[in-house]
């Protein structure tokens, strides 16, 4: 297996460290959103052809895409792609991003609904279950008076029709949303991003995984300790055995051998 090492230039978002061949961007909660707000802008100022996305990316997605070029392509592709887990966080300063702090979906979400109240964006929430995005949304304009929430639909857990999808494109599109949080797991989040971005110009869309759960109290999040020692998986697994037990215990920890032959390689590159 053969890496490209360095950096990789982007379009629209912050520059990007390759790990294992996908572009992380060196970013932060603070730039993330403060971009949103400057797309929202330039939205409204100008016709923007296509919409930009966000995936908030995890070791999950970045060993997916060592076998799956759609989503090493989706990932690469992405005006950003945030390091949502400390090991992403600790590879890229172990590759000289040396600042790099984590940039956790769930936090990013209250990040930016914090500044949309402010700046009077308006979001549209889709994904999760139709009795969680009343409460969520609910609980987000409680704690950021003024937040528009403009719209909200939770997708059916099968393939939409073609007519499905075309009404909930037009539901997005009436809702005049500048930011649309995409809560569905990944990769079907990614995926579902990068086939609609051609379908909401200057709209910002932002996969945030389980964040909805999270912020709507349905699931428990890891205590901040486990998080900040990357031990959120092992909180995760105690929590959804069934459903998460593949993406743990047969899928991430193939991230770590990955790493260090990358390291290898450069170290030898630079010899």
């Amino acid at each position: 297996m053969y890496w490209n090492e360095g950096t990789c230039p982007v379009a629209a978002g912050p520059e990007k460290q390759l790990v294992l061949n996908v572009g992380i961007s060196k970013t932060s909660y603070a730039e993330v959103s403060a971009l949103c707000v400057q797309w929202a802008r330039e939205r409204r100022a100008a016709r923007i052809r296509r919409a930009r996305y966000i995936c908030v990316t995890s070791v999950h997605g970045v060993i997916m895409a060592q076998d799956d070029p759609e989503v090493a392509r989706i990932l690469n592709d992405a005006d950003i792609a945030t390091p949502d887990g400390m090991p992403l966080v600790w590879a890229m300063r172990s590759f000289g991003c040396r600042e790099q702090q984590r940039v956790y979906g769930p936090t990013l979400l209250l990040e930016i609904c914090r500044d949309a109240a402010r700046s009077g964006l308006r979001i549209f929430l889709y994904g999760g279950r139709e009795d969680t995005l009343p409460v969520l949304a609910a609980r987000l304009r409680e704690r950021f008076p003024g937040l528009e929430v403009a719209g909200m639909y939770a997708p059916p857990f099968r393939p939409m029709s073609k007519g499905e999808d075309e009404g909930v494109q037009r539901m997005i599109r009436e809702s005049d949303a500048d930011v649309v949080f995409v809560g569905i797991s990944t990769p079907k989040q990614e995926k579902w991003m990068y086939e609609h971005r051609d379908c909401f110009p200057g709209v910002t869309l932002i996969g945030v995984g389980a964040a909805f759960d999270f912020h709507a109290g349905r699931t428990r999040q890891a205590p901040p300790w486990m998080q900040r020692n990357g031990l959120e998986w092992l909180f995760r697994l105690a929590m959804e055995p069934r459903r998460l037990w593949r993406r743990y215990l047969l899928i991430t920890p193939r991230f770590l051998p990955l790493w260090a032959r990358q390291k290898l390689r450069q170290k030898k590159l630079g010899s």
